[in-house]
């Protein structure tokens, strides 16, 4: 067992504070926004409108060159020690001393191993024998699924068996998650959630004979036993037999969806009986229930519906929910959705039930009433909220002290000694808490409500005045705003010092930038001639998150299990409906208030008409000739609305020209055409920045991010010289940060605000980041939030002024030549060879699935060659021979 972990045991008084605006509102006689009062100011912002603000004490572990995320967690019993489930192994944790003891690594014939959403548990069969961990973990490369068992003898874990499970076509993975293990005649028997096959599989211990293998709903996830009865909770909620109901797919399945947004629209618990498998019933929840626990006296099961914000209560006497019980941070089942109950712990006495909040980085603290535990009175209500680090997940109760695994942690905050920061490197987090009395649970009450900045929410709320003048920005949602346009542009994984590094103007640094204003000549223009934002940030670390925050505002709890492993689908686009939040989407928002809208390569994929490369594809450009593919989206809202003729993304086989000439094509139609007939919100992917490395048949980094320049600039001119220009406004942004170093945050990005109102010429250093671009966007369209991050979000007032200049911009030409082709690895040796032939390899067929840190190196070394990359990298051993910096 390999001990590459380390620990670092802090307190609140040590983190960093982040300095946001203030803008003043006197007509609303408050503070818009003054977060550094708030708050402790030795608090961490989060890049989503969050503070990280925890109570007691963290403990901080993991892999310096890992994005490490702890799960869930367990006691060891008769010891002082907790172990974590976490991304890569287990971590075991001295909770007397709060320190790391050990960590088990997934090496050897579990290399590529990572741990499924959660499930851990804790066996001893009889006093004075072994301890045993079981847990499910998964390797999507080779279809391996596993309930693992590690023994742990106070110093180390070694696993010492593997159950393995086999896939159910066409799941590539069994995917098993929550465990229960009971003794039961005299013999132990293990029960698993196959969260991929969609079953419940029960097996004998000893010898790992299957009992028996059940069906159950869709994407299974948590389960409890009681006495005589199973319940397992169902993501995606019944198996559809309902013909007359909307159904959209999830990967390897189809499930009823909410054809407003194409979300799943039913979440259950299947009930089967414990000797037999036979299913008694199936109850209907809230969306997206995930954890379930029993009461004590097991007259009661709890149930987190992630996607509803509230817990079921079911009575185990008849199977029917009820009680119901919002643990929304407002306290009003009415405001806006996005706590993400996602982990349950019951106090001994089992009145009082720990919810881990997971978007609210706190516990909610429910006192349970009549409907809802034996000895509880009256209504069940929210007694308050006890602050966790980033997205509690997993939750222990022990000894009046709180056990809880943060997902996210500090974020991606583990910088490299030279204080540059990328988006996969973090540290895990184990955070230590008291129980509070009640006074002091009414302080951190009030903590979690600064810190998650819930009088925002509050502001949001409120009605528009009459008779106020237009201005760019409105005050309040409602007012009128001078635009009757907005274009969204949402571009691929770029951080702020790889483009605009070079930018005097701005807090860069010049040594990280590998496209600057040589290879991004517009961009650098359009900063200049408008704003710079030096302080923007991506709110997630990849696509797949960075699409939900881009055209979400948020992210589901099935997103954030999903951290790092994508054991199911990796939606960097929208075609997976477990994926989504109750309120869907910024052009569902759009559409449910009366504007008009136009997604151009958003939430969508093509389908090629033929096997056609990036080469003949291009050459149909130079040669103004059309090339066949369709449109294709799994969100039916979305489908009268997408645009035919603009390709969608799902690869780098498309030039950006393409999706700027079909742009433009259309834009000048629609000026065509009497009156103001174009739509209210535009929705462009733009995404050759992303790039294919080195890989051969494709151009090379510098040549596709140019690519993606010059679209950018022709794009911008064609609207500014439109007649539509006085009434637009443009926001570009990046959908995440991932693939490159930054000295500021591995969250930082490029974002750009360009409108007549916009021509500041000057750098705006206000802290923004995604989900304010995406408020903003509702502000100006007169739509309300869709949910707590974006109705808690900085609308982007300093992006506009009050001076009208419509001057048109004129894009740049490229300097570098849009079909600079990578090199045959035939004729490169060297490192150059080596990074072309990983560049080509199945792990990098398909969008982000390969590793991210190896397609980074490859990207700085196809730009910069020999020059020191920012980090000393973990390589394969085959490039470590030829490693020189």
């Amino acid at each position: 067992m390999a001990l590459i972990c380390f620990t670092v045991v802090i307190s609140c008084t040590t983190q960093r504070a982040y300095k946001t605006s203030v803008v003043t509102d006197t007509n609303l006689h408050s503070t818009y926004d003054d977060t550094t009062l708030l708050v402790d100011n030795t608090s961490i912002l989060m890049p989503y409108n969050r503070f990280i603000d925890p109570a007691g004490t963290v403990i901080r572990f993991g892999n310096p060159s890992l994005e490490n995320h702890s799960l869930d967690c367990a006691l060891i019993p008769g010891q002082n020690v907790l172990v974590v489930e976490d991304r890569y192994g287990l971590a075991f944790v001295d909770i007397i001393n709060n320190l790391l003891l050990a960590h088990l690594d997934y090496s050897g014939s579990y290399n590529g191993m990572m741990s499924t959403y959660s499930g851990i548990k804790v066996w001893k069969e009889e006093a004075g024998s072994a301890v045993h961990i079981f847990w499910g973990a998964a390797n999507p490369s080779n279809k391996r699924s596993v309930i693992l068992d590690a023994l742990w003898d106070g110093k180390t874990g070694r696993i010492v068996d593997a159950i393995p499970f086999e896939p159910v076509s066409p799941s590539p993975l069994a995917l098993p998650n929550d465990i229960a293990i009971k003794k039961e005649s005299g013999e132990t028997y293990l029960y698993v959630v196959l969260n991929g096959n969609s079953q419940l599989v029960k097996l004998r211990l000893k010898d790992k004979k299957v009992i028996w293998t059940v069906a159950t709903g869709m994407a299974p996830f948590g389960l409890a036993l009681t006495s005589d009865k199973i319940y397992v909770t169902n993501w995606a909620g019944p198996v559809p037999v309902d013909s007359s109901r909307e159904t959209a797919g999830i990967p390897y399945a189809r499930v009823y969806i909410d054809p407003r947004t194409g979300a799943t629209a039913m979440g259950t618990v299947t009930v089967f009986e414990q000797a037999t498998g036979n299913k008694q019933t199936e109850i209907t929840v809230g969306l997206h229930p995930n954890a379930i626990i029993p009461s004590k006296d097991q007259q009661f099961i709890y149930v987190s519906n992630g996607n509803s914000d509230n817990i079921s209560v079911i009575s185990t006497e008849n199977n029917t929910v009820v009680d119901s019980i919002s643990v929304r941070l407002g306290g009003d089942v009415n405001s806006f959705i996005g706590d993400s109950p996602n982990a349950l712990v019951v106090d001994s006495i089992g009145t009082t039930l720990y919810v881990a909040n997971g978007m609210d980085n706190a516990v909610a603290v429910l006192k349970l009433g009549s409907k809802s535990a034996t000895e509880g009175k009256g209504n069940s209500y929210i007694e308050g909220f006890i602050p966790t680090e980033a997205y509690p997940s997993g939750l222990v109760l022990s000894n009046n002290t709180l056990y809880v695994a943060n997902l996210e942690g500090e974020g991606a905050r583990a910088a490299e000694k030279n204080k540059t920061y990328t988006s996969h490197r973090q540290e895990g987090t184990i955070s230590i808490i008291p129980l509070p009395d009640k006074n002091t649970l009414r302080a951190y009450s009030t903590r979690v409500e600064k810190a998650n900045m819930v009088f925002r929410g509050k502001i949001s709320q409120l009605l528009p005045r009459p008779g106020v003048a237009a201005r760019p920005v409105p005050e309040r949602i409602g007012e009128p705003s001078v635009f009757k346009h907005v274009i969204y542009i949402i571009k691929e994984n770029k951080t702020y010092d790889q483009v605009m590094g070079d930018m005097p103007e701005g807090n860069g640094m010049p040594s990280l930038c590998i496209f600057g204003d040589t290879i991004t000549p517009n961009q650098h223009r359009l900063a200049k001639d408008f704003l710079l934002l030096d302080n923007y940030y991506a709110s997630g670390k990849s696509s797949a998150e960075g699409h939900q925050w881009t055209d979400a505002a948020m992210v589901s709890d099935y997103v954030e299990k999903n951290v790092r492993a994508w054991f199911r689908s990796y939606p960097h686009v929208q075609t997976d409906a477990l994926v989504y939040n109750k309120e869907g989407f910024i052009w569902n928002n759009a559409l449910d208030h009366g504007k008009s809208v136009r997604i151009y390569g958003e939430a969508c994929v093509p389908q090629w008409k033929g096997n056609t490369n990036w080469k003949d594809i291009y050459q149909l450009y130079l040669e103004k000739k059309p090339f066949a593919f369709e449109n294709v989206t799994t969100i039916s809202r979305v489908r009268p609305i997408l645009c035919p003729t603009y390709p969608c993304y799902d690869g780098q086989k498309i030039n950006d020209q393409i999706r700027a000439d079909a742009f433009i094509k259309e834009l000048k139609e629609f000026e065509k055409m009497e009156g103001d007939q174009w739509p209210q919100l535009i929705i462009l992917a733009l995404p050759s920045d992303h790039t294919a490395g080195m890989r051969e048949g494709y151009p090379t980094p510098r040549a596709m991010v140019a690519d993606n320049d010059l679209a950018l600039g022709r794009i911008i001119e064609a609207v500014s010289h439109s007649r539509f220009w006085d009434s637009t406004a443009v926001f570009v942004t990046e959908d995440d940060s991932q693939s490159g170093w930054d000295h500021v945050s591995g969250y930082r990005t490029t974002g750009f605000i360009l409108s007549p109102y916009s021509r500041l010429k000057k750098t705006v250093h206000t802290n923004y980041n995604q989900t304010c671009m995406v408020r903003t966007i509702e502000q100006i369209l007169g739509i309300p939030p869709m949910n707590a991050i974006d109705a808690t979000a900085l609308p982007m007032f300093d992006g506009f002024t009050g001076t009208f200049d419509n001057t048109g911009y004129s894009f740049l030409k490229n300097n570098i030549p849009l079909d600079e082709m990578n090199k045959s690895a035939t004729a490169l040796s060297g490192k150059a060879r080596q990074f072309t032939m990983l560049s080509s390899s199945p792990q990098f067929d398909h969008v982000d699935r390969g590793d991210d840190d190896l397609l980074n190196r490859i990207i700085w070394f196809s730009v910069k060659g020999n020059t020191p990359y920012p980090k000393n990298m973990t390589l394969p051993l085959k490039l470590r021979k030829d490693d020189d910096d």
